[in-house]
């Protein structure tokens, strides 16, 4: 399914089918989550109410995940979030968990373009491969927690790209500043949390 800017509406049933109004079939959790690593935006509501049930479908997504021992959220990731639900810190934690992703990403994309064809590892067999595998994982780990962001894109070589709206990549500075405003957010929350 290729990626486009309209994202895909699924509507949910009252039998709580899940229905894809591009190809007029139903589809599963695992389908929506396939959707997602490939690139696509996903959109759910109720088909009664007109309810917006986006967020409450990942999060299931997740948990299954989670269930089936795709541990990516360490335990204490998972109990601050839920300390956030109740503290102060929940007007915070919607863009420091943006700006860490967003920091993930860029370090990804940084990562993928210093494992060039120019990199001696690049004439190892099986570098492609791995290079394609480190590539899928991250797609599939920032796929549509990013939000208006969207997917990273990608040059003819299916190296990551760091999106800049002035289409340059962004240099070491850049990555350093945006360490330094994570570190920021991280010492706010904090003194939030002892208050």
């Amino acid at each position: 399914m290729a990626p486009t800017d309209k994202p895909l509406l699924i509507k949910r049933y009252a039998s709580r089918r899940l229905y894809n109004t591009e190809t007029s079939d139903y589809v599963t959790l695992e389908d929506i989550a396939a959707f997602i690593r490939d690139g696509r935006e996903v959109q759910i509501v109720d088909l009664k109410s007109g309810d917006d049930l986006t967020r409450q479908y990942l999060l299931q997504i997740i948990a299954e995940h989670e269930s089936r021992g795709e541990s990516v959220l360490p335990v204490d990731v998972l109990t601050d979030l839920v300390r956030s639900y109740t503290s102060q810190a929940a007007s915070v934690v919607p863009q420091f968990l943006a700006a860490s992703f967003e920091m993930l990403r860029d370090g990804q994309s940084k990562a993928m373009e210093n494992m060039g064809s120019m990199h001696p590892m690049a004439q190892m067999p099986g570098f492609d491969a791995m290079r394609a595998q480190q590539h899928a994982f991250f797609k599939a780990m920032t796929g549509g927690m990013m939000g208006s962001s969207g997917p990273m894109p990608e040059t003819d070589d299916d190296t990551p790209k760091s999106p800049d709206p002035t289409g340059k990549a962004k240099s070491g500075d850049d990555l350093d500043e945006m360490k330094k405003q994570l570190a920021a957010m991280q010492e706010q929350l904090s003194k939030m949390g002892k208050k």
